[in-house]
């Protein structure tokens, strides 16, 4: 009969010790996902604070600078072909 109480008093122990760490991982997670929720507004402010543009937009004006430079090119070959026939 001892050894059954002594039983039970240590299960109930290790379940306590059980439940304890279980919950002190549940605030540690809470903690972790609070903490990345916090640094992700912090960047995310400080990069819209840096006026910096998105992939899109840089695309988007690689490709006008492309085809304003392939235009500058053929327009300067056509000037220079009409120089030469003025000469």
């Amino acid at each position: 009969m001892q050894w059954e109480m002594a039983m039970q008093t240590r299960n109930k122990f290790m379940d306590d010790i059980s439940h304890l760490m279980t919950n002190a991982m549940g605030v540690a997670q809470g903690a972790k996902d609070e903490a990345e929720t916090a640094m992700k507004g912090v960047i995310d402010r400080w990069l819209a604070d840096r006026d910096f543009v998105t992939r899109e937009e840089f695309d988007a004006v690689r490709a006008m600078a492309q085809k304003a430079r392939e235009e500058n090119e053929t327009l300067k070959a056509r000037l220079e072909a009409l120089e030469a026939a003025q000469k």
